[in-house]
């Protein structure tokens, strides 16, 4: 190729690449004064609909009039999930067998369950996300705890995130100790528990306790300690419990390989039931032996 046709490709090339240039300048320009009129608008508009607040433009107006910043939509940091088979086939169409069979409770229950933890869990929406319902949140809980899904799966079934399934099963749980553990688990009214047990054939019982196992994933420091005489790590929780098997006292926590003995002998319980408090002072006479109100174990 001759020397003056390259000169003459090259100026071309040159020429085009200013040209594009100065037209995307040109467009930016444009964009950025569109913008700027658009923000303008708003702001008369803010004016003269809400003379309660200040009138004079925020720091970032100044600047997006300025041409430093552009304004930009804000939109919700989340991605966009399907939340149909909560809203429109739980809530709506689930009868009560199937409330019972998945969430271990009756749809009225569950409802009064929600408006007795709604102090501790009402959270308001903010600029960047709307909050998840006291409902779908205590639901999200109750299906993690009454089912051996993973936290994916639950997450999937419900349309929220992963991190979401943890935070509320959390969440709920801590409003539950904090809001009704003090007023469900309770002494109840030990006549009418002694009566219960009578009619079943137990003279002078106060109540029922026993152990269970609580599986848990091994823990990194003294795993071994929470290995059961049944071969899994699991917590020991202690429930006593009512003629109609309602708790009424528990104590959870201890390592799985711990008798079920020491744990009592290390509750609560039992130092209210040493000190004569728990129970009241009623005994009967069996036969020719007095027996004090008494608690069935084993």
């Amino acid at each position: 190729m001759e020397p003056s046709a390259i000169i003459a490709a090259v100026l071309s090339v040159v020429n085009t690449s200013h040209l594009i240039v100065h037209l995307f300048q040109n467009q930016m320009q444009r964009n950025r004064a569109r913008r700027q009129r658009k923000l303008r608008e708003d702001m008369n508009s803010e004016r003269g609909t809400d003379l309660s607040q200040s009138t004079g433009p925020r720091p970032v107006e100044i600047m997006v009039a300025m041409g430093h910043v552009d304004p930009v939509e804000r939109r919700f940091w989340a991605r966009e999930t399907s939340t149909d088979w909560w809203d429109r086939i739980v809530l709506q169409v689930w009868d009560e067998s199937q409330w019972l069979r998945n969430f271990r409770m009756r749809k009225g229950t569950f409802l009064e369950l929600c408006d007795l933890l709604s102090p501790a869990l009402k959270r308001q929406d903010t600029r960047m996300r709307a909050a998840l319902t006291i409902q779908k949140r205590v639901a999200i809980a109750l299906w993690k705890l009454a089912t051996p899904d993973s936290y994916r799966s639950v997450a999937n079934q419900f349309g929220v995130g992963k991190s979401t399934v943890g935070v509320a099963v959390m969440q709920v749980a801590h409003a539950i100790v904090d809001l009704l553990l003090s007023k469900v688990v309770t002494l109840g009214d030990v006549q009418v528990i002694i009566d219960g047990f009578s009619a079943m054939g137990f003279p002078n019982c106060g109540r029922a306790i026993d152990g269970t196992h609580i599986p848990i994933l091994g823990p990194a420091h003294q795993g071994s300690q929470y290995i059961n005489r049944k071969g899994y790590f699991s917590m020991v929780l202690q429930a006593l419990v009512d003629h109609k098997g309602r708790f009424t006292n528990i104590n959870v926590g201890w390592p799985g390989k711990v008798h079920d003995a020491r744990v009592f002998k290390n509750s609560g319980l039992f130092r209210r039931l040493q000190q004569g408090v728990y129970f009241p002072d009623r005994k009967i006479t069996v036969g020719d032996v007095e027996m004090p109100t008494v608690i069935l174990g084993d």
